[in-house]
Order: C-alpha cells, then structure tokens, then sequence
C-alpha cells in the first residue's frame, strides 16, 4: 500500500528492527481473536467474522469464479497481504479441474513475514492446508512461486509505479488495498485507470468497498460498475466490467 507513515512498530522475526526496512514491511498487531491488523492503515487484513468466506464472496462471487476459469485465465490483484485470496483462488481452481496452471500476479507494497503469514493463515485450516509452499518460498525470498496448478508472481513496491510497467493482462482483478478512507491513494482514478488498461477485453474486477469515489474511478477507467450486497455486515460491494 502506498501511504507510508512515519514509523513503524517491530513484528517480531520480520526484520522490522532494522531502519532499512521499516518503511519496506508490514506492520502488524495482533487481536485476541487472532485477527492481524496494519498499524499503518488501523485496519484488518481480513474480516473479523470469517475472512476466507469474505474473500469467496468478494473476489470470487464477485468475478463469476469459478464459473470463468479457462485454461490460461489470469487474475491480478492490488494488495497480497497474508496471501489468503492466492489460496482461495487456488483451491476454486483444483476444484474446477481446468487444465494447466492458475496465473495470479499480485502487487504489494509493505509485504509480511513468513512467520506473520503462516500464524494469519492458521485461522483458516482449509487455506493453511495448502499454503506450505507459499510460505516456503516466501520465507526464502522467492516473489514467483509456482506449485501445482498455480503460477503466482507477487510484484513489491508502489504499485502506482510498477503497475504502469506490468507487461500483463487479468481477466479478473482482487481490489484489496486497505479502507480507501486510510489508504486513498491506491483507490485513486489513475490507478483504476492502469487497471482497466491492464484488464482484457471482457475481463473484471471486486473489491468489497462500494465507495463512491473508487466507483466513479472504475466506471471513468471504462468498466460497467455496480453494487451487489456486500459481506456480512457490509451492506455494498462492488463489481465491474470491461466491455
């Protein structure tokens, strides 16, 4: 996320200690009920109420997935954080038996720890259960990450930069930045723009947010926005298409 405040609390075994890094990581405290939370942005990086249902009916539901998957089929993704979306793409994927890999490209400014991405995951057994190699290779430093059925590449850095240079296009896109009210600048019109300009011909995008300045964004980028019923007790969601 690109917003950077002027300093950052320590995760433990992240490195974080380390000045050099402070403003490259994430940040994080954690809930009694295990909940991470960015203390960048003051904001979770999943629903309190069940963060894997969320993501099925956000980025999922909301992309018409699994029903779209095709061999090849790519999704891109703005905010990687704990990885959970990667996993619950993945698992709709084996489970819709389509031949050849799931292509997911994800872009994250201030990425977490292995170790702060394996205890986040442990909440969600169904996704942990098949994040090990994620995780390994996270902790070894790899950003492209193939397994079985999946090429993942997680670009770092502000993704106002280096979207512009991504050579791809996503048939579908995760809009997972934090609350646009505490993170504005990666719901901006320009970056919804790079978006759509990344986003091939009948492709789409969700985010749980129904703000009204991330729609405008979408809909003046070239997409067919609509609100659709949110997640528990988030009353909108939005969903857009490039014609």
């Amino acid at each position: 996320m690109p917003s950077v405040p002027p300093s950052c609390p320590e995760e433990s075994a992240s490195g974080l200690g380390d000045p050099r890094r402070r403003d490259q990581r994430a940040g994080i405290d954690w809930r009694e009920d295990g909940v991470p939370v960015s203390t960048r942005f003051d904001d979770p990086y999943f629903s309190i109420a069940d963060g894997l249902a969320e993501t099925r009916h956000v980025f999922l539901d909301g992309n018409g997935l699994p029903g779209r998957f095709a061999p090849g089929f790519h999704i891109a993704e703005l905010g990687f954080g704990t990885g959970l979306n990667l996993l619950a793409a993945l698992i709709a994927w084996r489970g819709a038996g389509v031949k050849g890999p799931l292509r997911f490209t994800s872009f994250e400014a201030f990425p977490m720890s292995a170790e702060a991405m394996d205890r986040a995951l442990s909440a969600f057994p169904e996704a942990r259960a098949v994040a090990d190699p994620l995780i390994a290779a996270w902790a070894q430093g790899a950003r492209r990450i193939e397994t079985d059925g999946l090429i993942a590449e997680i670009v770092e850095g502000d993704a106002r930069e280096t979207l512009p240079h991504w050579q791809g296009r996503a048939d579908a896109w995760f809009l997972d930045g934090f609350s646009p009210a505490k993170n504005p600048e990666l719901w901006s019109p320009e970056l919804m723009a790079e978006v759509a300009r990344h986003t091939a011909p009948g492709g789409t995008a969700a985010t749980y947010t129904a703000a009204g300045f991330v729609r405008r964004g979408l809909a003046e980028a070239g997409f067919e926005v609509t609100r659709q019923p949110g997640f528990g007790r988030k009353r909108h969601m939005s969903v857009a298409r490039l014609p």
